[in-house]
């Protein structure tokens, strides 16, 4: 079972964190305190840690840096401040992504599920593969028959999501949280005209996006 460890001075943001993770089936250790949560993350095997930023005795900053002395486990980072400069200093202490409180189930899921998945893409292979198409996750490129079609940056990440759960249903929400997570300005309708466009360059190269692309209507995209 993937295990997180939930670092957070506040017991309500502890027991909040539980009640998201646990339905989606994530076990969940808890630590109200940066050093204990050093100790447990020493003595148990963990899959992805959720930090606090704001926490008396010793900061997220500051426990960040010490898990990254000792570990390459991915680190989410919960901030209160949406502050460009605090979000730039978690990720230069060596956080993975950072989310802004408050936040809702969905986006804590979308956010743990990128995380988790780009660590161990990295970790264990660099090209998806899914019916015949091939995403090669260094290149930043997408083939099919031989035929290589470059992407943005977004419309790879779309692609990305899709391939790695194909079966999954993505909200509008879910995938700005995955594809755009610093979002302040962007809204669903970006989401629509990034897969209109991704379709169309897809189409024009040949590719049957329609028949791997669906709409879900009143509800978002999957990948069939």
């Amino acid at each position: 079972m993937t295990t997180f460890l939930c670092i957070d001075d506040e017991k309500r943001m502890l027991e909040l964190l539980e009640l998201f993770l646990t339905p989606h089936g994530y076990r969940c250790l808890t630590s109200d305190d940066g050093q204990k949560g050093l100790h447990l993350l020493s003595t148990q095997d963990v899959d992805l840690v959720i930090l606090d930023i704001m926490m008396p005795f010793m900061n997220g900053w500051q426990v960040c840096e010490e898990i990254r002395q000792k570990s390459d486990v991915p680190i989410i980072m919960l901030t209160a401040r949406s502050d460009k400069s605090d979000v730039v200093k978690g990720l230069k202490a060596g956080a993975d992504d950072y989310i802004v409180k408050p936040f809702d189930e969905q986006e804590l899921v979308a956010r743990v599920t990128a995380v988790l998945r780009r660590t161990s893409s990295s970790a264990e292979s660099s090209v998806l593969v899914r019916d015949g198409f091939i995403l090669d996750l260094t290149a930043y490129t997408f083939q099919m028959n031989g035929q290589t079609l470059s992407l943005t940056l977004k419309e790879f990440q779309l692609l990305e999501t899709f391939m790695t759960h194909p079966t999954r249903t993505y909200t509008r929400d879910q995938l700005l949280a995955v594809v755009w997570p610093d979002r302040a300005s962007t809204d669903s309708r970006t989401v629509d005209s990034h897969i209109r466009n991704l379709r169309d360059k897809l189409k024009t190269a040949g590719f049957p996006t329609s028949d791997y692309i669906v709409t879900v209507w009143g509800i978002g995209y999957k990948w069939k």
